[in-house]
């Protein structure tokens, strides 16, 4: 039984495989100073829900964007698990070539969804992560990490369109009926969700016509839903894209799940 950790800087995802499929998810809020004990407590909670328990869990998994947490989550594994846990960027083989000027710098979450979308689909692919930062990254045919761009995501917009004019609400984000909005609140929803839209449908554009070659673009990420329907240039939406790649880069380092 093999727990899958992808921490990113708004949510944490703990997923749980059974060597056939993926048997339970659970989100929680990202913090940095939750410690191991009270991971223990949440997921302990979670997994009798699931009728299982920390003990049927025999092997970890960690991605993280939030360097400041994986001493908690490392701690997590060797404390409550028991296992010694394979995390991105420090102990694992990832099987891909990273082709950009400075590799250190890819993020692990991009990375991982890399590794998730070669497995699953033929390249070359463009991936769109809609999450804190919308991504769009770029994998070669033969799987290889090309790079690629990062905007502020949705929400981010959202809330500094908030925070930085007095008179405008905080509101929820929604794809609204028309692009003319009737209102306050409207107007917010229309220029915000069909700017991101035009946001997604130019960069995708931008990145095609550099890239000479045909693409296969997959939406993933915790508010990707959001665009399902509203624009034709994602072709796949894949939202276990992350979870996917950890699977697979578990079973790229057989060695160091030995150790």
């Amino acid at each position: 039984m093999l727990l899958a950790i992808e921490q990113g800087n708004t949510n944490t995802l703990f997923a749980v495989h059974d060597g056939k499929t993926w048997i339970a998810q659970w989100r929680a809020a990202t913090e940095a100073s939750r410690t191991a004990d009270e991971y223990a407590v949440w997921l302990s909670q979670l997994l009798t829900m699931a009728t299982l328990s920390l003990a049927d869990v025999h092997a970890c998994i960690i991605s993280s964007v939030v360097p400041q947490s994986i001493f908690n989550l490392r701690n997590l594994a060797r404390r409550y698990l028991h296992v010694e846990p394979l995390i991105v960027g420090e102990n694992v083989d990832l099987g891909i070539v990273v082709r950009i000027q400075k590799p250190s710098e890819a993020g692990a979450d991009r990375l991982v969804n890399a590794v998730g979308a070669r497995t699953a689909y033929a390249g070359p692919l463009l991936i769109v992560d809609s999450g804190t930062a919308t991504t769009f990254d770029v994998v070669a045919a033969d799987g290889a990490f090309e790079g690629g761009a990062i905007a502020p995501g949705i929400n981010l917009s959202m809330q500094a369109l908030h925070e930085a004019a007095a008179r405008l609400p905080r509101i929820a984000i929604q794809r609204p009926a028309h692009a003319i909005g009737k209102d306050t609140v409207e107007a917010m929803q229309s220029g915000v969700f069909w700017g991101y839209v035009g946001l997604i449908e130019g960069l995708i554009s931008r990145i095609k016509a550099e890239y000479h070659a045909p693409m296969t673009v997959i939406g993933t990420g915790g508010v990707a839903s959001l665009f399902a329907g509203a624009t034709d240039a994602i072709d796949h939406f894949d939202h276990d894209l992350t979870i996917l790649g950890l699977l697979e880069i578990y079973r790229r380092n057989p060695n160091v799940r030995a150790q």
